[in-house]
């Protein structure tokens, strides 16, 4: 088949920015490139860290790239956002989708696919196009609701990052309009060394200290704020320390907002427990995890499925979470301890650090679990489930 990938346009592909979304981009077509299955054309901003990427040597994936950040292309988002300010998107996004859709007209696809951005079907529909594929990696937006029909009738097929954003879908969809695809990892880059390239020493721990760690983007919705108010709590517990590894948006190292700088006043009664480590490049995250005890993942919201939770369990690390959005779907009893994000939250944080704390043997019997469950997210299973899900439809 003849497919075009697009996506919101905020972060560039191959994913040399990071990015979730873009991470999983990549493994379906370096699927695709050493198995020749689909003629594949991608639209990604252009980043200069994309010149001479082997990616772009693929004969079966094709790249286009879109300039977004030249003088001229400022001056014409600028213009977009006085001229047409009541469109789905922000002018950013539209002015990347127009752009994207000067060059989309002139070719013949078989189908479209929609990397998270429901909006591009409502804008497509309005140009006569209904072989569209949506793989939707969060919840239907209610605000946008009053676009949801003409959104379905253009879509062949929606695939679901879990099976609880499908359940939030079918609530519009018929079901059988809907496929759960699960998120996979780099199983190969998720392992652990014989020894870490990152020493504790460097990050500023001691060999006998309990490590406790977060990795993702650090917003409210990801509970790290609680993560540290349970800290506090375990103050007294001199060997317990946490190491933060994330910043406030993929590719950011320096730049911290409000909230960050929050939680950073909110540490400093226990700096010397609590590191920050900044934003930390996708491929040196492992080294990272493995210097770790354990990790805790304390989403306050309904997250669809945080390929963190993979990478921490197929590094061997027994996991704190939970039991929000499609984070059951990930983990099980046997490698994580899932908690309520009720008004007890933050002391059954703190309760479970501890329990884990106070019992190595229990945590070698979930890392080894871990392991063992991560073989199910393999990068190359996400793909070939991915491609399936599609030719099921022709």
């Amino acid at each position: 088949m003849k497919l075009a990938i697009l996506t919101c346009g905020m972060l560039p592909i191959p994913a040399v920015q990071g990015g979730a979304v873009e991470n999983l981009i990549d493994f379906y077509l370096e699927y695709n490139d050493t198995h020749k299955l689909h003629d594949i054309t991608v639209y990604s901003p252009w980043n200069e860290k994309l010149a001479n990427h082997p990616a772009l040597a693929s004969d079966v994936n094709h790249y286009i790239f879109i300039d977004v950040t030249s003088h001229k292309a400022r001056i014409a988002r600028k213009l977009r956002s006085i001229f047409h300010s009541n469109e789905y998107y922000n002018y950013f996004i539209e002015y990347y989708f127009e752009k994207v859709f000067a060059d989309l007209k002139k070719q013949n696809f078989d189908y479209i696919i929609l990397e998270n951005c429901d909006g591009y079907a409502y804008k497509l529909s309005q140009r006569g196009y209904k072989n569209i594929i949506l793989h939707t990696h969060n919840e239907r937006r209610k605000s946008r609701s009053m676009y949801d029909t003409r959104i379905y009738n253009s879509i062949t097929k929606i695939l679901t990052v879990s099976d609880f954003i499908k359940e939030r879908f079918s609530a519009l969809y018929p079901v059988e309009k809907i496929e759960t695809v699960h998120n996979g990892i780099d199983l190969k880059n998720f392992t652990r060394k014989g020894v870490s390239p990152v020493s504790r020493q460097q990050i500023g721990f001691n060999d006998d200290d309990f490590v406790v760690v977060y990795s993702g983007r650090i917003n409210k919705e990801k509970g790290v704020s609680e993560l540290i108010d349970a800290m506090l709590m375990l103050k007294d517990i001199p060997n317990i320390k946490l190491m933060i590894i994330g910043g406030t948006f993929f590719g950011n190292a320096d730049n911290e907002d409000e909230f960050v700088c929050s939680l950073k006043n909110k540490a400093n009664s226990i700096e010397h427990k609590i590191i920050f480590t900044g934003f930390i490049s996708y491929n040196d995250i492992a080294d990272y995890l493995q210097i770790a005890d354990i990790a805790v993942i304390p989403s306050i919201w309904d997250d669809p499925f945080p390929t963190t939770e993979l990478e921490a369990q197929a590094m061997g690390l027994p996991i704190i979470t939970t039991v929000r959005g499609g984070i059951p779907e990930e983990v099980s009893e046997d490698n994580a301890i899932l908690l309520e994000t009720d008004e007890n939250f933050i002391n059954n944080l703190a309760d479970a650090i501890v329990h884990l704390y106070e019992h190595p043997e229990e945590r070698k019997q979930m890392a080894a679990a871990g392991i063992e469950r991560a073989k199910l997210f393999d990068k190359a299973t996400y793909a070939m489930n991915f491609f399936a899900a599609i030719e099921a439809i022709s």
